[in-house]
Order: C-alpha cells, then structure tokens, then sequence
C-alpha cells in the first residue's frame, strides 16, 4: 500500500508543474519587443496593430476558480481513497447485493455524506435509502469492505432537523457549517451507560454533514448533497408512516428548521481526530524509507 500512496504522491508532484509560465529569451537589441509580440506582428501582417498574446493559463485565475478550497485540489483530494477510481462504485455493489439476499427492498438512492457524533467526531459514512429502511454504512474504502451497518426502520423516523450547527456557550469545540439530524427514538429512552459510551450504537439519532470531497467532480457533487439526500429521505419516510400497521406513533413526520445542537464542552479527542481526519479512509503515507 506504501508503493501505491508514493505513486499518487508521484503523480501529484508531476501535476504540480502545469501552473508554470514560458519564459521567453529576448535577443540582443530587443529591449522593447518579446518574442511573442513579434509572433503576433508577424500574423497581422504590415500596418496590424497588435497586441501581446496572453498566456490562456494563470495560476492565481485558475486555482481561484476551480478550486476555491484546499479540499478541492487534486493532491489533497487523492489522499481520500473514496476519491479514487472504482471503490465508491464496488461499496454501491456490495450494499445492493447485500440488499438483495437479505430484504429484497427496492433502493432509492446512495449517498456520501460525514456523519457528526454527540462528541463532534467526523465519520465518512455511506447512506441509503430503501423503501421501508434507511441504512448507514460504515464503509472501508482501503480493504473494500463493509465494517458496519446499522439498519432504521422508517416508520420509526418522527423528526428530522435542519439547520446551523451549535454548541453550549462554554464550548471550546465549536465547527461551522449546516447539520441534518434524524431522530427515531427519545433521548430520555437511552440508558446513562450508552450516552457515554462514544463506540455504542443505541444513541436514537444521527446527525449528518456534506463531505469534503463534494466539489472534487461531478459525481461527487450529486452524492455528496445533503438536500439530496433529504428529497428522498422525506417522503420515503412519510410513505413508510401511511403505510405502516404498526402500533406507530401516529404523528407522522416532523421537518423542522432550527440550530443543531451538539453538546461537547472541551472537545479535545475530536480535536485531534477531526484535525487528522481519522474518521475517513485517508492515505498517511509511507511509513518506510
């Protein structure tokens, strides 16, 4: 795995040379005129006023239009294995053959997202939605295998909220950004053992985020997509509620628009994580010489 990070890290090091300029070697006696004016002179013919040709690549222009944030550059963005060609499109394969033999569900749709904890560690996660279930999957993309899949039943999705995210006043971890959160159970229900335990699985919601590699191409962009996700989870959810005989809670579903709380105080541990990207599958380079 070492061999193939150092080729990426080749590869973007040879990409990096595409932003240098051609200098052009003035004569003896040509103080006044560059070599690309006279191309242009030479074109217009006699009596042409002409004009120094530009360069059609600068670097400032260019960065600055494609990619006006650090994760959109290409050697950052190779570092995420999700970004590399055919993992994404075998974690797809194995969810839906995985969804054949086990329910038969019909699937509405994937989705890339990074789910926030209740202690603000992010977590590279695949989402999908089915006709009576969502799914979030924790996927690895350097072995290509599943390592965990918590299935929710939709008819038991009350409340989803949308909105910026916040923290209590005293909070040192604070992040920016837009937050999506799905409640299927009361957080009075959990026990004080699962609130504190960060590896349980029983917390009664879920809150998501876009992931950073959402601007990186054109597929990404439509399965990094928050509001996406929610045009398919909504009305999934709201069928599966007219449609379920359950004792359900008969009040269907509510969307609201309000701050997504997340309540950590100190934040050292996400501090770290989230700085170093642990809950994604990143490349860390070699660890040899």
């Amino acid at each position: 795995m070492s061999r193939v990070v150092s080729k990426a890290e080749e590869m973007s090091t040879i990409g990096s040379f595409e932003g240098f300029q051609p200098v052009s070697l003035k004569q003896e006696g040509d103080d006044q005129t560059s070599e690309t004016d006279q191309l242009s002179t030479e074109e217009g013919g006699p009596g042409t006023v002409s004009r120094p040709r530009q360069t059609s690549r600068s670097p400032s222009v260019t960065e600055s239009a494609l990619y006006p944030s650090p994760y959109h550059q290409p050697y950052i963005s190779r570092k995420y294995f999700v970004t590399w060609p055919g993992p994404i499109e075998t974690a797809t394969e194995d969810l839906k053959g995985h969804i054949a033999k086990t329910s038969g569900e019909k699937i509405q749709g994937f989705w890339l997202l990074t789910e926030i904890d209740r202690w603000n560690n992010e977590k590279e996660r695949i989402l999908l939605v089915t006709d009576r279930t969502l799914l979030i999957c924790k996927y690895d993309f350097i072995m290509l295998s599943c390592v965990q899949l918590q299935w929710i039943p939709l008819s038991a999705v009350y409340r989803i909220c949308l909105g910026k995210f916040s923290f209590p006043t005293m909070s040192l971890d604070k992040r920016q950004g837009e937050g999506l959160r799905i409640c299927w159970g009361s957080p009075e229900q959990q026990s004080l053992l699962s609130c504190w335990n960060p590896w349980s699985t029983e917390v009664p919601y879920a809150t998501f985020t876009e992931h950073l590699m959402k601007y990186t191409s054109e597929k990404f962009l439509e399965i990094c997509k928050s509001s996406g996700f929610r045009s398919k989870l909504v009305p999934a959810i709201q069928n599966a509620h007219r449609n379920s005989t359950g004792s359900g809670r008969g009040k269907g579903l509510m969307v609201l628009t309000e701050p997504v709380l997340i309540e950590t105080y100190t934040g050292l541990m996400s501090f770290t994580g989230n700085c170093n990207k642990l809950g994604y599958s990143l490349a860390r380079g070699s660890v040899g010489f």
